[in-house]
């Protein structure tokens, strides 16, 4: 479906700016948005509001310089352990996104796509999905992959109980077992890896986010509470990628 290695150079329209490679898939960890609350003395869910304002932007960005695949961590199996007010507010927040957005995504030819365990999400919002992914699935413009109530730990458990049942009929001997075999159980099977990763807030960790797919990405941390990040930021996140030489455990010869 997607070529190994996505190239294009592009110029922004913003500042002049050129992308010698713009990363085919990114991936975006959106955090810190109750502590960017809590130092307004607002409520968390205010932050959560205002990172639902940020997607947008960053959509629209990322789209604008071709990018391919955008993959926002929007929620993790581990967020339920959060106040009940809160993750009730972050159930609802999909639902409202999209009725807002989901035209403009339409417009703009964008694929709405999710990953994670939708069986516990409210009705209302397996709702407000399906009819995003269902309105967007003729679309072959970047793919918007949202990861709802995901975490990858449970995704590789369950990407081996999937296997192991295939070797207990007897469709797949273990012998047969390839990286390519796992990678077709996981829940991304249908995207490429991602080629960066953008993690807000200051944290410098993955929190159960892909760690199957992001094991020769590139890395870019910013202090940045995620409702201030915005489309400058994103520019310097690439033009850092832009700058590595991505060797994928080999050599290149000066």
């Amino acid at each position: 479906m997607f070529d190994k290695w996505f190239q294009r150079k592009k110029r922004s329209e913003k500042g002049g700016l050129t992308f010698v490679q713009v990363p085919r898939h990114i991936a975006i960890i959106m955090d810190g948005n109750g502590r960017w609350a809590k130092k307004r003395g607002l409520p968390r869910v205010a932050g959560h509001r205002e990172g639902m304002n940020t997607v947008k932007k960053i959509v629209r960005e990322a789209d604008r310089l071709g990018v391919k695949i955008l993959t926002l961590y929007a929620f993790s199996t581990e967020n339920w352990k959060r106040p009940k007010d809160e993750v009730d507010y972050l159930m609802r927040l999909p639902e409202q996104f999209l009725k807002s957005y989901l035209p403009e995504l339409i417009e703009k030819n964008v694929r709405v796509m999710v990953m994670g365990d939708e069986s516990r999400l409210p009705e209302a919002t397996q709702k407000a999905v399906n009819t995003a992914k269902e309105k967007t699935a003729n679309n072959d413009g970047m793919i918007l992959n949202f990861a709802l109530n995901y975490g990858s730990r449970k995704e590789i458990t369950d990407a081996v109980k999937g296997i192991a049942e295939k070797v207990k009929n007897g469709s797949l001997v273990p012998d047969e077992i390839t990286e390519d075999i796992i990678e077709n159980h996981l829940l991304s099977c249908h995207l490429p890896d991602p080629d960066l990763l953008i993690r807000t807030s200051g944290e410098l960790r993955l929190s159960n986010f892909m760690l199957w797919q992001l094991a020769y990405t590139e890395f870019w941390f910013t202090d940045v509470y995620w409702p201030d990040f915005n489309e400058s930021h994103l520019h310097e996140a690439i033009q850092q990628y832009c700058g590595r030489t991505r060797r994928f455990g080999g050599v290149v010869e000066s």
